[in-house]
């Protein structure tokens, strides 16, 4: 994430994700019908006035202040009512067509926007719940007398794996013969994990009783914040509504207040998705949890699992938190997994975040010279743009200096390169961004801001100086974004750096700005009322040549295969995401790589893709999952699920085989440098006998106190282009006297 204060607007935030976008109401999991006994009646939540004024103020932010607000029209609301569906029932597994025909009918788009822009009539957004809240109540009571009969898992029937795309069911019935398929889906996923029969009824019940529970920490505020989310995602995906109690807790949700295990969560659809793992943080040391992994339930040490899909975020938050030392356990659905069906428990003990660990640290690498010698190599990882403003103190750490003082720790070892690793770098403070490019070139723009207003600003680095001016290559992925975007962008825009990565960076090239609702609407404080705030996107960013980072993102000079360009991942995968555009390019010194020179960059990597044995593994993965990921549906049928559980088994175990005889044979040898003192041992779960593993990168699991893993395909391949870029960039007779 990156932040930024403009002299007129509160702080502005530009981050890979909202993380705190929707509060969330359900599970993901199928929708609902006639009961065969009386359900629990639902509450009848109902707006308060000062809602209704914050809903009209809000709509007049979006319409003053948003980058894009020339583009949204009263026509496009017609978005709202469905968008808000999605927002609680984001599998369709509660919801009936019917109800959204039903409601949409009383709000039609040629009077909806009046109403709430005009009016503030949140009645749309109450009655969407109330029909939710009921649906939800009805069909527990449904699933808990269908668990007493039984189940056919010799069927040829299956369930789809994601029903976000599918439509609701048109009625009652569908929503039964859809359930039916649910439960055994259910079933089944505890029978893989062996338990009985009686047991995976037992669990499953217990999963929808919380649900249940899950509904009465709803109240009229959470409502809000979805309606309203739904109406700030009109305009862009990252421009949301926090609630009075989100907005309290915004920093701490975000960091889980550096207690507890270190990751930014965000909601999807109803499931709390991991965000970004904080560096040095108990989710990063244990290497056990990744970007977009699922937590579907969480417990403590002693206790049982509580479902955690359709719960809000500061409730996961809150379980997931807890006094030093002590231990948490989360049952998480892997993001790489190439069955969706895949469950992992983990343990990890929660801590203080050692924010030493999460600061740049580094490494040199020895690699072969084809001479029968070895020729040093340096790598430097970045995990965020931290730094200090005006605000902090002056012995508060920088990125930029850290990173200075790891260039000249690796000069004095007389490295002959240098990789800038930001593949896991979702951003940071935009000074930081702009002084630590700073540190390659002599001086000049580095990033151009363009407000709504279409005024442009530059900021550019204006040191002389340069700490390192040797052959550099920029390693990135679809994790980079903001910041990394911005840097990698510009030393790519100045030939000054050679990007490597997946075939594009993540594309967020916007910034956003946080206003609390009573500061514009006085009237609220007055009558003592709490409010909420917005989140509004305000600006765009722009790399020196004029090109947008946003939707596009960086495009590497030389591409190497990635499961991530398989996964929905991207600026582009959001709905309403802005789109690429570019500006006048400003005065920059640019002295790119002669274009025969980059072309043998690229033809030697793709000789390496096609011949070495590490890519052969990744490829085999590669597509492994893509091949699982075309798979839409999975099989209800035990015996068939149970074959699949053993095919996978054996793949990831010949694909650990292999990865660990590759580490011997083929491992670079290296030494980790450090700003602070080195971090301490990581944190290892513990692993139940029956834990099934996903099908993620060999190179994930290694078990090592080391930050640099014996077979990163990604890095070792970039040390490569390094070594070729060191040869057409360096006179012969200079690599001749270093080669003595």
């Amino acid at each position: 994430m990156l932040f930024r204060r403009l002299p007129s607007l509160p702080l502005l935030v530009l981050s890979l994700v909202s993380a705190l976008t929707l509060p969330a109401a359900t599970p993901a999991t199928p929708t609902p019908v006639s009961p065969t006994a009386p359900a629990p009646a639902a509450r009848s939540l109902t707006p308060s006035p000062g809602l209704s004024l914050e809903l009209r103020g809000l709509v007049r932010l979006l319409e003053e202040y948003h980058f894009n607000r020339d583009k949204v029209t009263p026509a496009n609301y017609s978005e709202v009512i469905p968008n808000t569906f999605k927002a609680l029932d984001g599998q369709k597994l509660f919801l009936l067509g019917s109800d959204l025909a039903e409601i949409q009918a009383r709000n039609r788009t040629d009077s909806l926007y009046w109403n709430l822009s005009t009016l503030g009539k949140l009645d749309p957004a109450f009655a969407i719940y109330n029909r939710y809240e009921q649906r939800v109540r009805d069909r527990v009571t449904w699933i808990n007398e269908r668990l007493t009969r039984d189940f056919d898992f010799a069927t040829e029937a299956t369930y789809p794996l994601d029903r976000s795309k599918l439509d609701w069911p048109a009625n009652p019935a569908e929503a039964d013969a859809l359930w039916e398929n649910r439960l055994r889906f259910d079933l089944l996923q505890e029978l893989l994990n062996k338990k009985t029969i009686e047991e995976a009824r037992t669990k499953v019940a217990k999963r929808y009783e919380r649900i249940l529970k899950n509904l009465d920490d709803f109240d009229a505020n959470d409502v809000a914040e979805v309606f309203l989310t739904s109406i700030a995602g009109l305009y862009d995906p990252h421009s949301t509504y926090f609630s009075p109690d989100t907005y309290d807790d915004f920093s701490i949700n975000m960091r889980l207040q550096l207690f507890g295990i270190g990751a930014l969560l965000g909601l999807e659809e109803d499931v709390c998705v991991l965000k970004e793992i904080i560096p040095g943080g108990p989710a990063d040391l244990s290497r056990t949890l990744k970007p977009n992994d699922k937590i579907l339930a969480v417990a403590q040490e002693k206790g049982e699992f509580v479902e955690v899909v359709g719960m809000k975020l500061r409730r996961i938050v809150q379980m997931i938190r807890g006094e030093k030392g002590t231990k948490v356990r989360l049952l998480v659905q892997p993001a790489d997994a190439a069955d969706a069906a895949v469950r992992k428990e983990l343990v990890l003990v929660r801590d203080l975040i050692n924010l030493d660990s999460a600061r740049a640290h580094g490494a040199i690498f020895q690699l072969p010279d084809g001479r029968g010698g070895t020729r040093p190599y340096g790598v430097i990882t970045l995990p965020t743009f931290y730094g200090r403003d005006s605000r902090d103190s002056k012995d508060q750490n920088s990125a930029t200096d850290d990173i200075s003082t790891l260039i000249t720790r690796l000069k004095e070892q007389g490295i002959d390169g240098l990789v800038l690793d930001l593949r896991r770098n979702g951003g940071g403070l935009l000074t930081e961004a702009v002084s630590l490019t700073g540190l390659f070139i002599p001086s000049g723009p580095v990033v151009q801001i363009k407000s709504s207003a279409g005024e442009v600003k530059i900021d550019e680095d204006k040191d002389p100086s340069v700490a390192y001016d040797g052959p550099l290559v920029v390693l990135t992925s679809r994790f980079s974004a903001s910041a990394s975007e911005i840097v990698a962008g510009a030393l790519q825009n100045y030939g000054r750096a050679v990007v490597i990565g997946d075939t594009s960076t993540h594309g967020k090239g916007t910034v956003q700005t946080v206003i609390e609702m009573g500061s514009i609407l006085p009237q609220l404080t007055r009558r003592g009322q709490t409010a909420g705030a917005s989140k509004v996107t305000v600006q765009k960013f722009y790399l020196p040549n004029g090109a947008s980072t946003q939707l596009k993102g960086v495009i590497p000079d030389v591409i190497i295969p990635s499961v991530d360009e398989f996964l929905p991942i991207g600026e582009q995968d959001l709905p309403h995401a802005l789109a690429w555009d570019e500006i006048s390019t400003s005065f920059f010194d640019a002295k790119p790589l002669p274009p025969a020179s980059m072309s043998l960059l690229k033809t030697r990597s793709a000789e390496r893709i096609a011949s070495l044995p590490e890519f052969s593994l990744l490829k085999k993965s590669i597509d492994r999952f893509k091949e699982r990921q075309e798979e839409k549906t999975v099989s209800l049928n035990l015996e068939t699920r149970r074959s699949l559980k053993t095919e996978d088994k054996a793949f990831r175990d010949q694909a650990t085989a292999a990865r660990k005889a590759l580490e011997v044979t083929e491992a670079y040898p290296f030494k980790e440098y450090f700003v602070a003192p080195p971090p301490p041992p990581r944190i290892k779960a513990e692993k139940p006998a029956d834990e099934e593993a996903g099908e993620g990168l060999a190179e994930d699991e290694e078990d090592s106190d080391q930050r640099y893993a014996k077979m990163d395909v990604y890095l070792r391949e970039s040390l490569r282009v390094l070594a070729d870029l060191r040869q057409v960039t360096t006179p012969p007779t200079a690599i001749a006297q270093t080669a003595k």
